[in-house]
């Protein structure tokens, strides 16, 4: 047999973090973990490396650094903390990165994992949003693999034939809906966060769901599937598919439409990117299509979730305006988690911040890609805290 494949995993403690160790943990002969990098649920982390015994584990929080050290040390597990511990984990030597680390603060060290030329499994759809041509152009320079692990791109992946993407008529990534899929604006208006997150198909993260219940999920996607698939937007189309069993779907020019299909569970696409270019087993349930019995489609409502809109105007304008998207909806989720702004309030601020921010920064390098990112920041948190005053 050959050796485990060594896995690396940035966000572990997270849901595609916790999901790619629960595959790991039941393929022992297949892989070993090299590194794990969390920032919160230090207990977690933890537990996680005593399992695991990587080679490297490492926390985005400095504060942390002595509980690793007691807890870790004594088992020769070399430990670090803060930014630059991270971006350590991500250059260490391993087969595989896992690449899960939520929003813009993945983009570092996704990018530090592609530097060094390894298969970066790709979970943070925000590191192509925010730095799309930058991460592209490293992974062409240094001979990476991107492999897309989001459901929607990764069933896109499996069926997109790269011998003839000149015959690739157009890609459709489906959404769920989400909880407010046919709510009116009056009840969206008065959501509240543990409404937001109760994902009818999907078991996410908080802002991962509320994401999902704005559809600035599916926007972030087109924006991503741009980057991963060298497609125009407007040869990229968003279909609404309550059911969550067909997860994306790509055309040809001669009408034929391939579509990847699976149960709502993202171990699949985990596992997908785990073994390619192989196939690996998984506990996941099989789809039983007689049972399903209908699969329904319909178009999505720009009108109730101007998510869509917004985030394919970013796509438009180009530069730094997706980065700008990006900072400013990761700030009023965290408003509306933090039940500072209503539901509604999401969407009107990111349109503000577009409007106020865009055209003013560039997207040329990452210190103006984070630049831009700071300054989408403090106009929301601005935005945010006039709604409250």
């Amino acid at each position: 047999m050959s050796a485990p494949r060594r896995i690396t995993v940035l966000g572990s403690t997270g849901s595609v973090g916790t999901s790619t160790l629960d595959l790991v943990g039941r393929n022992p002969e297949r892989f070993a973990v090299a590194v794990l990098v969390a920032h919160r649920r230090l207990d977690l982390l933890i537990d996680q490396a005593l399992r695991f015994r990587p080679d490297f584990v490492a926390s985005a929080d400095p504060a942390a650094l002595p509980a690793l050290r007691d807890a870790l040390a004594p088992h020769g597990i070399a430990v670090g903390a803060g930014p630059s511990a991270v971006i350590e984990a991500a250059e260490r030597p391993s087969d595989l990165v896992m690449a899960a680390i939520v929003g813009a603060a993945g983009l570092a060290p996704t990018l530090a994992a592609v530097r060094r030329g390894t298969v970066v499994a790709l979970a943070n759809k925000e590191a192509l949003v925010c730095a799309g041509d930058i991460v592209t152009a490293a992974v062409a320079a240094h001979g990476a693999t991107l492999l897309p692990v989001d459901s929607e791109h990764n069933a896109i992946f499996q069926v997109f034939d790269e011998a003839l993407r000149e015959r690739v008529a157009r890609l459709i990534l489906t959404a769920s809906g989400g909880p407010f899929r046919s709510a009116e604006r009056e009840v969206m208006a008065r959501a509240t966060p543990a409404e937001a997150v109760a994902h009818p198909n999907w078991s996410m993260g908080a802002k991962i769901s509320v994401d999902s219940a704005t559809m600035m999920n599916k926007g972030l996607e087109l924006i991503e599937a741009h980057h991963l698939f060298a497609m125009p937007e407007e040869r990229i189309d968003i279909l609404v598919h309550p059911q969550s069993v067909i997860h994306s779907l790509v055309e040809y020019v001669d009408g034929s439409v391939l579509a990847q299909l699976g149960s709502p569970d993202m171990r699949v696409p985990i596992a997908h990117a785990l073994a390619w270019p192989d196939r690996m087993e998984t506990p996941v349930a099989r789809l039983d299509l007689a049972q399903i019995a209908r699969l329904t489609f319909e178009p999505p409502d720009s009108q109730r979730f101007p998510a869509l809109s917004l985030a394919r105007h970013a796509l438009k304008c180009g530069g730094a305006a997706p980065t700008i998207l990006n900072a400013a909806n990761e700030v009023a989720v965290a408003a509306f988690l933090a039940q500072r702004i209503g539901f509604l309030d999401i969407a009107a601020t990111v349109e503000r911040v577009l409007e106020a921010c865009d055209g003013h920064f560039s997207a040329g390098d990452l210190e103006a890609i984070m630049a831009a990112d700071g300054a989408a920041r403090a106009a929301a948190e601005g935005i945010v805290a006039r709604a409250q005053a």
